[in-house]
């Protein structure tokens, strides 16, 4: 301890103070107190402890590592408060060396993994949280001539591919031998990036098999995907464990970007994502990230997280396309095809969300709703123009509404409900759902068709096309792939075979007893052409587009014609 006076100089000083610093008491004396114990190397602490020796604050109390003459350092927690009854002040100064580096062993066992010895997932978002809030003060020195960095980071985010097979068939022992042998080649590839570069790269396990590479200060996308290639070579080289030859590889997200402006939530969603798709891609792979497919993304899962209750909400919409009698031209039926009025992305066709419909399963609220409102449609044209000849309507119905639901007792409902003759109903189910149809699927159609509903295969022609189905499923209309149609196009140079293979799915269907509905017809020359080969129906914007109810209504009153 010392005493030290209002002017910040030591007036005396223990034996204590003197073996702690290395001197002589009595060479103490009248020396600044702030220069024995290192106070003005820190603004804040040699503030507060100026505004104790004014009397304004009442104690100062800091942590500050010192220089022994004899070379080494020591950690001491100085403390500087008032002498009771006394202008002068009393400087305590304790060696807590020992406590601080319990405290640094603590935290390095807290920080770092204990299988790979590699810093944890604590430790690397705290580096990372670092580096993007200094990366504005990095950029430029002192001077701001700009040699303190380059103001961009980068990261590269692994994950191992087939790494749970190793522990459930070798065990865990050697999933950890694993794990901390793939750290050690992972720590070679960043030091000697690093090392070529002139920058450190942080190496860390996130977690079970997921590794990060945090490059600081990166010099592009280059560096990163340079260091992803070695980083996947150096992974794919087999690793010799307790007697057994393993080999495994990775999938690798590289991301790599201008600090500024970057969050760290932005950035490792980033980095999962882009590592999802390299695992989506085929795995043993890196994937740069990539803006729009991100955008994408970000659009479905968007879309994907509404889904459901838009449909409470009213946000969709039917237009119906005519289906016209290629013989006469007249409108013998409509397809309904759903639209999203989204709040957000506007008129949505069904190919932005029929998909994800069909993976969250909400395809079954929705398929019922587009249904009855389908039918309900029908059963009013119908009362409208009760003298001309009636249309049906036909819906689409995914594999999932006829596993997920009943949707035979849906269909009778509806059409009890709506009033809507069987017969002007029809349901089309894609080939691909058709054409192994078994077990509950087949009788769902079976039931159907014996309640009177017309069945179509959709897309006929690009699925598994198992011709030996056709024969036995309650089918009764055929809708050729609109890719054959498109075949179609080149009227000035005809393909001899596009015609040849419609003409024998034509001729096919015909012989047993079904009817025939060309997609996409786009063309007068398509349409003459489709009919000399036989199609029964025609769809496409030759004839007319999807459209309101109230255009459909308008078709009806004149003789059932297009415009």
């Amino acid at each position: 301890m010392a005493v030290v006076d209002t002017e910040g100089l030591v007036v005396s000083a223990n034996d204590g103070l003197a073996a702690l610093l290395g001197a002589d008491a009595a060479s103490l004396r009248h020396r600044a107190a702030a220069d024995l114990v290192d106070l003005a190397a820190d603004n804040r602490a040699w503030h507060a402890y100026r505004e104790v020796l004014r009397g304004h604050r009442s104690r100062l109390r800091c942590t500050r590592r010192l220089k022994h003459p004899d070379g080494r350092s020591l950690w001491a927690e100085v403390t500087v408060a008032p002498v009771p009854r006394s202008r002068h002040l009393l400087l305590s100064v304790a060696d807590v060396s020992d406590r601080r580096e319990l405290q640094d062993r603590l935290r390095h066992l807290q920080m770092h993994d204990p299988v790979t010895r590699l810093p944890n997932r604590t430790l690397f978002f705290e580096r990372l949280t670092s580096a993007l809030e200094n990366s504005s003060y990095d950029s430029y020195d002192a001077y701001g001539d700009g040699d303190g960095g380059t103001g961009r980071i980068g990261l590269c985010y692994l994950d191992l591919d087939g790494f749970k097979a190793v522990n459930d068939t070798l065990g865990h022992r050697i999933g950890d031998q694993l794990l901390a042998a793939v750290a050690a080649r992972l720590s070679e590839c960043a030091e000697r990036d690093g090392y070529a570069r002139g920058g450190g790269h942080l190496v860390a396990r996130l977690g079970g098999d997921e590794f990060a590479i945090l490059v600081e200060d990166s010099t592009g996308t280059e560096q990163l995907t340079d260091l992803a290639g070695a980083v996947l070579a150096a992974v794919q080289r087999p690793f010799d464990l307790a007697g057994q030859r393993l080999s495994v590889s990775a999938s690798i997200g590289v991301v790599e970007r201008p600090a500024a402006g970057t969050t760290v939530n932005g950035l490792m969603q980033a980095a999962e994502t882009t590592q999802y798709w390299a695992k989506a891609d085929g795995k043993a792979r890196w994937t740069l990230f990539d803006p729009e497919r991100n955008a994408h993304r970000m659009t479905r899962q968007a879309l994907s997280s509404t889904l459901r209750p838009a449909v409470d909400r009213g946000e969709f919409t039917l237009e119906y396309q005519p289906l016209v009698g290629m013989a006469d031209g007249t409108v013998s039926g409509v397809e309904a095809l759903v639209r999203w009025n989204h709040p957000r992305f506007g008129s949505l066709a069904p190919n932005r969300f029929i998909g994800i419909a069909e993976e969250d399963g909400s395809i079954v609220q929705l398929g019922r709703w587009v249904l009855r409102t389908a039918c309900r449609q029908a059963g009013r044209w119908r009362a409208d123009h009760p003298d001309a000849p009636p249309l049906f309507v036909s819906v689409n119905v995914a594999v999932r509404q006829v596993w997920d639901s009943d949707l035979v007792a849906d269909v009778a409902e509806i059409l009890d409900e709506t009033g809507l003759a069987p017969g002007l109903l029809q349901l089309e189910l894609t080939e691909s759902a058709v054409m192994g149809s078994a077990g509950r699927p087949l009788r769902a159609l079976q039931a159907l068709s014996e309640m009177g509903v017309r069945i179509a295969i959709d897309d006929f022609g690009t699925g598994y096309s198992n011709l030996a189905y056709l024969s036995r499923l309650p089918v009764s209309v055929l809708k050729l792939d609109g890719s054959f149609v498109r075949g179609f196009q080149d009227e000035a140079h005809p393909n001899p075979a596009d015609e040849v293979i419609v003409e024998a799915m034509v001729d096919l269907a015909h012989r047993l007893g079904l009817t025939v509905t060309a997609e996409c017809v786009e063309t007068a020359g398509q349409a003459d052409r489709l009919r000399r080969i036989g199609c029964d129906t025609g769809q496409g914007w030759w004839y007319s587009r999807a459209v309101a109810p109230e255009r459909i209504a308008e078709m009806i009153r004149g003789g059932g014609r297009v415009a």
